[in-house]
C-alpha cells in the first residue's frame, strides 16, 4: 500500500520515504548571531544531501545538516517559531538548558507540531557553555536524517574561558547508508533496539572528511557535540596539544591537558587547541581497534597573532568551583537517596527444532545449555544446531559433531557461525571510515571486549573496550530486535518500579543523590548514556566509588557496562521533566521515566 505525503512524494505506508526527487539541495550550517529578545524560525523540512558516493534523502533545519548554530548571550531570551513540514509529528527539545518546563519539547509539555503546524517556544539561556536542539518523537529517525543543531551561550563574564583565537563548533555522527540510501526507518516500530543503529559513515558537521585550516601557533576553541544515535567517539588530535576547559554545561573545576576525549551521544566538550608545527594533521576516532579519520587540518607556516602560548601553557583553576567544592563535600561520601538499574530483557523466539545457544558477540561461545556468555555477559540465544561444525583457524577442518580440531586444539564452531563472523568483518557497519589498521576491511571478524576501565578523557589503554561497545559486533540480531523483543529497563530499585511507572517526587532546591548502576545481571550489558531533562543540572561524584577529581556540570553521563556512577542533581526548575537513555534506540524501546518538581514554596 502506498501513500501520498504533504510533499506530493510517494512513500509505502510501512516505512517513511527514502526518495529525493523534487527536493531542494541542503545548503551549508551558518552562525546566526541573536540579541536578548529576538525571534527567529526553525523549519524543519526535507532536503537531498551528497554523503560520499550518494545523494541522500534527510531532514534539516533551515535547510542545513546541522541546523543553524544559535549564538545568543547568557541570561538572555529568544523567541522560537518552529514549523513543521517533515514526514512525522514533531517536537524540538532543547538539550541541557534549563528554562521553563513548557517549553522543553516533549510529548509531555505540549502537544506534537503536526505536519504542516507550528508551535513558539520561548527559551532561556542561564547558563554559558554549548548546547544543542534535536527532536523528542522518533529521536531514532530525525536524528539520524540530520536534525540537530547547537546553541553556544556566550559567558557575561569575559575572562569565563581562557584566551583563544577563534572558536569552531562541531557536530560528531555516523549515518547508516545502504544501497546509496539512508537505510530504512519503519513508521510504526524502531529497529536495531539492542545495540542502537550504528553508521557506517562519520559526519564532522554534517561532512565528511572536511578539511580545515589554521596559521601556525593559532588557538582555536573546539565546542564538540555528538549527535550520533548510539555510538561513542573518541577524539584526538595527534601533533597539536589539547586542553580540556569545559563540559555539558561550563568550565571544568580545573582545566587540563589530554591526549584525547569520548563523547558519548548527547554530551558536549570544549577543549582548546594549540597548533605548534606547520603541517597536515588529522582529527581521529579512535578505539581500541580501530582509527577513523573524523578531518584533516592543514596548519600554515604563517603565524597567528598574537600569541597566546603562554596563556595556553597555564591550567587555571576556576574561581565558582572551589566553594562549590566545599558546599558538595558532603554528598561524596552520603549515601544515596534514589538508586536506579540500568537492565536489559531479550526476548527473541527461539527457532523449531533442536538448538544450541550462542553468543551474539562471540560466536565462538556455543553451549548446550541456555545461560550467558563468560566473555560479556550476555544472554546466550538459542539457535538451530548446526548440520556441521568448522574450526575458524583452519576451514578445511569440517566434521558433522562438535568436537576440538586435530590441528591446532581449538573447539569446533557451527559453521553457520563462522560463516556470519566472515560476513560480519566486511559488512557496511564497519566501512566508508579511512581507517588505520584496520581489520574489519580486511574482512577480519573485529572483536570488542566489555572489559571495564576507568578512562575518562581518553587516558584508557588501547586493546580494552573500556565498558564502551564501539561497534556493532552483532549486526544481524540487532537489526532484527525492536522493542517487542528488546526491552530495556530503567528500575527504581527502592520500589521495584519500571520505566514509565518510576514517580519520583522533588522540590525545587533539593540537592538529590542518584545512584546509577549498570548491571551485569541483564540479557545485554553496555553502556548507556543518562540524560536528564532541564529540572537542573548534575555533577558526577564518583565512579565504582572513586570519588572524581574534577568537577563539571553536566546534563549526560556515560555509564560503561558494570559501572556505577554517584550524581548529585541540583533542582532548579519546577514541572514535570524526563530521564532517559540517550541511545536513541534504547530511549525509543522505553529506556525513560518522568518525574515531577514543585516549586519551593509548595505544600
Amino acid at each position: 500500500m502506498q501513500k501520498h505525503n504533504h510533499q506530493g512524494h510517494v512513500a509505502t505506508s510501512d516505512h517513511f520515504p527514502t526518495d529525493t526527487a523534487g527536493l531542494v539541495e541542503a545548503v551549508g550550517s551558518q552562525v546566526v548571531d541573536l540579541s536578548d529578545g529576538d525571534e527567529v524560525e526553525l523549519r524543519i523540512a526535507p532536503v537531498t544531501k551528497r554523503i560520499g558516493d550518494a545523494t541522500v534523502r534527510m531532514l534539516a533545519y533551515n535547510g542545513s545538516i546541522p541546523g543553524p548554530t544559535l549564538r545568543v548571550r547568557e541570561g538572555s531570551e529568544l523567541v522560537v517559531n518552529v514549523v513543521n513540514e517533515a514526514d512525522l509529528d514533531a517536537t524540538v527539545h532543547w538539550h541541557g538548558l534549563r528554562l521553563d518546563n513548557r517549553y522543553d519539547g516533549t510529548h509531555e509539555t505540549q502537544a506534537p507540531i503536526p505536519v504542516g503546524g507550528t508551535f513558539t517556544y520561548r527559551i532561556e539561556f542561564p547558563d554559558p557553555g554549548v548546547y544543542w536542539y534535536h527532536p523528542h518523537i522518533r529521536e531514532d529517525y530525525g536524528q539520524e536524517m540530520g536534525l540537530y543543531g547547537n546553541i553556544l551561550v556566550v559567558p557575561t563574564d569575559p575572562d569565563y574561558w581562557p584566551p583563544a583565537h577563534r572558536e569552531l563548533v562541531l557536530t560528531l555522527d555516523d549515518v547508516l547508508i545502504e544501497d546509496g540510501k539512508i537505510a530504512p526507518f519503519g513508521r510504526e516500530e524502531t529497529t536495531y533496539a539492542a545495540m542502537g543503529r550504528f553508521g557506517n559513515v562519520m559526519l564532522v558537521g554534517g561532512e565528511t572528511d572536511p578539511s580545515l585550516g589554521a596559521p601556525r601557533g593559532e588557538i582555536v576553541r573546539f565546542y564538540l557535540t555528538s549527535t550520533a544515535n548510539t555510538r561513542v567517539f573518541n577524539v584526538a588530535l595527534p601533533g597539536a596539544r589539547v586542553k580540556l576547559v569545559g563540559g555539558d554545561s561550563g568550565r571544568y573545576e580545573r582545566e587540563q591537558f589530554v591526549d584525547s576525549v569520548i563523547l558519548a551521544p548527547s554530551e558536549r566538550v570544549v577543549i582548546d587547541v594549540l597548533f605548534e608545527q606547520p603541517g597536515q594533521l588529522t582529527l581521529e576516532h579512535r578505539t581500541p581497534e580501530r582509527t577513523y579519520s573524523l578531518a584533516t587540518i592543514d596548519v600554515s607556516e604563517e603565524m597567528a597573532t598574537p600569541s597566546l602560548a603562554a596563556e595556553f601553557g597555564s591550567l587555571r583553576h576556576n574561581a565558582e568551583w572551589v566553594g562549590e567544592r566545599e558546599r558538595l563535600a558532603p554528598y561524596f561520601d552520603a549515601p544515596p537517596d534514589k538508586t536506579l538499574a540500568f537492565v536489559a530483557e531479550m526476548d527473541i523466539a527461539a527457532p523449531e527444532g533442536p538448538v544450541v545457544y550462542a553468543c551474539p558477540m562471540h560466536p565462538e561461545v556455543v553451549s548446550d545449555e541456555p545461560g550467558r556468555c563468560p566473555k560479556c555477559g550476555m544472554k546466550l540465544l538459542a539457535t538451530a544446531t548446526p548440520a556441521s561444525f568448522v574450526c575458524p583457524m583452519h576451514p578445511d577442518v569440517v566434521s558433522d559433531q562438535a568436537g576440538h580440531c586435530p590441528k591446532c586444539g581449538m573447539k569446533l564452531l557451527p559453521a553457520s557461525l563462522v560463516a556470519q563472523t566472515s560476513e560480519t568483518g566486511t559488512h557496511a557497519h564497519h566501512g566508508h571510515g579511512r581507517g588505520h589498521g584496520d581489520k574489519a576491511a580486511q574482512g577480519e571478524h573485529v572483536q570488542h571486549g566489555h572489559g571495564h576501565e576507568h578512562a575518562h578523557h581518553g587516558h584508557e589503554p588501547h586493546g580494552e573496550a573500556g565498558g564502551i561497545e564501539w561497534e556493532d559486533d552483532m549486526v544481524d540480531v540487532n537489526r532484527m530486535t525492536t522493542p517487542a523483543n528488546m526491552h530495556w529497563n530503567l528500575i527504581d530499585r527502592d520500589t521495584g518500579a519500571v520505566n514509565h511507572a518510576i514517580d519520583w517526587r522533588f522540590r525545587v532546591g533539593d540537592q538529590v543523590k542518584l545512584r546509577l548502576v549498570n548491571e551485569m545481571d541483564s540479557d545485554h550489558p553496555m553502556h548507556h548514556p543518562f540524560h536528564i531533562h532541564g529540572a537542573g543540572r548534575f555533577v558526577v561524584l564518583a565512579r565504582d566509588g572513586q570519588h572524581e577529581e574534577n568537577l563539571v556540570w553536566k546534563d549526560t553521563v556515560l555509564v560503561r557496562t558494570g559501572e556505577t556512577v554517584d550524581i548529585l542533581l541540583d533542582v532548579t526548575n519546577p514541572g514535570q521533566w524526563m530521564a532517559h537513555c540517550h541511545i536513541a534506540e534504547h530511549h525509543e524501546s522505553g529506556m525513560m521515566f518522568s518525574f515531577n518538581v514543585a516549586p519551593a514554596d509548595a505544600d
